[in-house]
């Protein structure tokens, strides 16, 4: 007797049957790469020598990735790609738009000049202990948040970047950098367990991560689940990772302590994903939870532009001095997100993207203020724009752009941001980040009359510094003054951007095309 035979299988409904094109394949490629490079470093660890070489040339390559995906997502919108080939929400997808593209193109500059950089100012002990694999970690966990589709999935990517970044802090294993690693764990601890208690919270409410299928579904849910309170949590735990006021204490007490580069790195890139994610969620995913709790996020963002203001004033030390303006920035990225509208969200990306550039490239203008004047205490330092002119040109640029003046990078986001708030109604927050510039001008200029242009107390050697010193200082520089002075192209690109993020539908239709929606 014939076997009946079974109808085929529809796979239709449950995977991607479509060939993957080529570049697609760059949505995941930032990832992979910084993992597989991660891996070869580890296996020449002993080679101390090849380990900057092969690191440069890793992210030299990464941020071509990064421009490449930027191009292929501005001239075709979001581009989704599931693990595995399963359908959303089952698979796990990694979906970009435009505002994780700049994100990623960015973190991939900073990482690349922080590598220039550390090839002078990480030893040979640095290198054999994993500076270099540590930094591709890093990589992989902020690339990975960027581009991401996925709540859980952002939660595992802050987890890998934090896992670096302790191995990162505590490289040279010094009293002071175990004591600031144990202050900057156990606040990350605490924000990283309020993140999971709310992805969990979140998960029980919609029975999905995907990001785009809690956007499609939190219309039909506001009326019966609390999702206000849901947001506040999350809002909660990425302003403690983005050292927002008044959980902000931890980030002057730790970033002054590993070697100068690392500090640099961590400036320019973790706060900035904990930023990232907050305008991911609560823009994209809870704009009217977002409106809500509008007020709550305006006050804590001009305190924290404020107090960061205020506490870079009363600094005797550069490296905690620049701390507290990481803190103050974050202040202004906040009020962005707390506007909302394409002005403040795209004000507050803008500022995000400024500050990756000009806060790394500050702390690497203060370890070779600290290499020429013998130190990084302001009483220490002296004459450096009479023995160093070019460095202290760089130096005032760097000063005038963190303070929100033309021609640099600082001054572009600051007029959104200030028009947004006037055109809101919200006087005072307008006032509170012209303060804050006003602030932020008197104690660089402070440091700049102090360090630069008072003389020296005591004649000092002249520090030969090579060429990989100044040059990624250079460059960054040199994004900064072109971003100030050619602002139309990115302004476009983060106008667009946050466009996308307040009208999710192309978002939506990347990862649910046409009839396949939940």
């Amino acid at each position: 007797m014939a076997a009946v035979s079974s109808p085929p299988a529809d796979l239709s409904a449950a995977l991607v049957l479509q060939p993957v094109t080529a570049l697609d394949w760059l949505v995941v490629l930032p990832v992979a790469w910084c993992i597989g490079i991660g891996a070869v470093l580890m296996m020449v660890r002993h080679r101390t020598f090849l380990q900057p070489l092969i690191a440069v040339a890793a992210l030299g390559v990464l941020a071509g990735l990064d421009a490449a995906l930027l191009w292929h997502v501005a001239q075709t919108g979001p581009v989704t790609m599931v693990m595995g080939r399963w359908l959303p929400p089952f698979g796990i997808a990694f979906t970009v738009d435009l505002m994780g593209a700049l994100f990623a193109l960015m973190a991939a500059v900073v990482a690349l000049a922080g590598a220039v950089a550390a090839v002078t100012d990480i030893n040979d002990s640095g290198r054999r202990y994993g500076f270099y694999p540590l930094l591709m970690l890093l990589m992989a966990g902020v690339s990975g948040a960027f581009l991401t589709g996925d709540v859980f999935n952002l939660y595992v990517w802050f987890e890998v970047l934090l896992i670096s970044s302790f191995g990162l802090l505590v490289l040279g294993a010094e009293r002071e950098q175990i004591d600031g690693a144990v202050k900057y764990g156990f606040l990350n601890l605490v924000a990283t367990t309020l993140f999971l208690i709310a992805t969990g919270y979140l998960y029980g409410i919609f029975g999905t991560l995907n990001m785009a299928d809690i956007a499609a579904k939190a219309g039909p849910l506001r009326e019966t689940a609390p999702l206000t309170t849901l947001i506040a949590l999350f809002v909660f735990a990425f302003a403690m990772k983005a050292a927002a006021f008044p959980v902000n204490f931890w980030l002057p007490a730790s970033y002054h302590t590993p070697r100068i580069v690392v500090s640099a790195l961590f400036a320019g890139l973790l706060t900035k994903v904990g930023i990232y994610a907050l305008i991911r969620v609560s823009v994209m995913l809870f704009p009217f939870e977002r409106r809500e709790l509008s007020l709550v996020i305006a006050v804590v963002g001009a305190l924290t532009m404020i107090t960061g203001a205020l506490g870079a004033l009363a600094q005797t030390d550069t490296r905690r001095l620049l701390g507290y303006l990481v803190i103050s920035g974050i202040g202004s990225m906040l009020a962005g997100i707390a506007l909302g509208g394409p002005g403040g969200i795209g004000g507050a990306v803008f500022y995000a993207l400024h500050s990756m550039v000009v806060m790394t490239a500050l702390y690497l203008a203060a370890g070779l203020a600290a290499r020429f004047g013998g130190g990084f205490s302001l009483a220490a330092l002296g004459g450096l724009y009479a023995r160093h002119a070019l460095f202290s040109a760089l130096s005032l640029m760097l000063f005038f752009a963190v303070s929100g003046l033309p021609p640099f990078s600082g001054f572009w986001p600051k007029v959104m941001l200030v028009k947004a708030a006037l055109d809101s109604g919200a006087w005072w927050l307008a006032a509170a980040l012209l303060f804050t510039g006003f602030l932020t001008m008197i104690a660089t200029g402070r440091l700049f009359l102090i360090a630069y242009w008072r003389p020296a107390g005591a004649p000092t050697l002249q520090v030969a510094v090579p060429a990989t010193a100044l040059l990624p200082l250079m460059a960054l520089t040199a994004v900064s003054v072109l971003i100030g002075l050619f602002p139309e192209t990115l302004l476009g690109l983060v106008q667009k951007a946050a466009l996308t993020l307040d009208e999710p539908s192309a978002y939506l239709h990347s990862v649910f095309p046409a009839g396949s929606a939940p």
